[in-house]
């Protein structure tokens, strides 16, 4: 019996009264809109019917696409208009994604490494292609310039790096900023409401229990989720709650956002 319950598929359930503040809050909107985000970004919740093992995590995502609940509810975007999955998922690529963070911290190298400066102003710098171009995004996304060694390999895999990453690169039409708080500020929002976390009994300290999945899905056509075109900025989030058995789901589809 016991061997049986392990080879039982998960069955899903929308959570349609789950709300996230990050998507309500009108400031996140503004900020989204100038990042040419808005209107591409969701966030849903669904919760699942038994105990969540991390070894079994290709089950699990390939499960989720599959459940008839989520077909009917997962919001994707095609040709810009909101729509869901419907189609038949026939397999799945899914990535760990180290979440230990409980801080900003991680990003105390941007101060002390000359990407800001002490009023939190993001320093400008020439690139050849794009021109008016800045530190930040010269460390985040240039292998092989000077500032890219600020942060390890470890720290870039960090959740909390990537949606930093990907709230910095914005949307098709995006508008930097010249400070580095908006972006801060903003993704500590989304974190908080996407990530779970309870107090070691022995230690006191706030630990992470969420396991972050980053996934794709295939249909028989190819690659349909998070978007057809595979682009760095096309991503989806599943962040799993094994103690609630809720998971999470944070989609956004690169392109141009909305600009009202």
């Amino acid at each position: 019996m016991a061997g049986e319950h392990l080879d039982r598929k998960y069955v899903f359930s929308l959570l349609s009264s789950k709300t996230f503040p990050f998507l309500q809050n009108p400031e996140v909107s503004k900020r989204l809109m100038k990042w040419s985000m808005l209107g591409r970004m969701s966030a849903q919740a669904f919760n699942f019917d038994q105990m969540f093992y991390p070894y079994k995590k290709d089950e699990f995502v390939l499960d989720f696409f599959q459940d008839p609940c989520v077909m009917e509810n997962l919001k994707v975007l095609q040709s810009g208009y909101w729509t869901t999955l419907g189609t038949k998922i026939t397999s799945v690529d899914v990535e760990v994604v180290p979440c230990s963070e409980v801080s900003m911290d991680i990003f105390d190298p941007l101060e002390s490494g000359g990407v800001l400066r002490p009023s939190g102003h993001i320093v400008k710098c020439y690139h050849e292609i794009y021109g008016d171009f800045d530190e930040l995004r010269n460390v985040l996304t240039i292998e092989d310039s000077d500032k890219y060694d600020l942060f390890g390999p470890a720290e870039r895999k960090e959740f909390l790096f990537r949606l930093f990453k990907h709230i910095c690169l914005g949307g098709e039409l995006c508008q930097y900023e010249d400070t580095v708080s908006p972006y801060m500020d903003t993704v500590k929002v989304i974190y908080k409401d996407l990530v779970s976390v309870q107090k070691d009994c022995e230690t006191k300290q706030i630990k992470i229990i969420s396991t972050v999945l980053k996934v794709s899905a295939c249909d028989s056509s190819g690659l349909c989720y998070p978007d057809s075109q595979d682009s760095e900025q096309s991503f989806a989030y599943l962040c799993v709650d094994p103690l609630k058995r809720h998971v999470y789901v944070l989609y956004h589809s690169f392109g141009t956002g909305l600009l009202s």
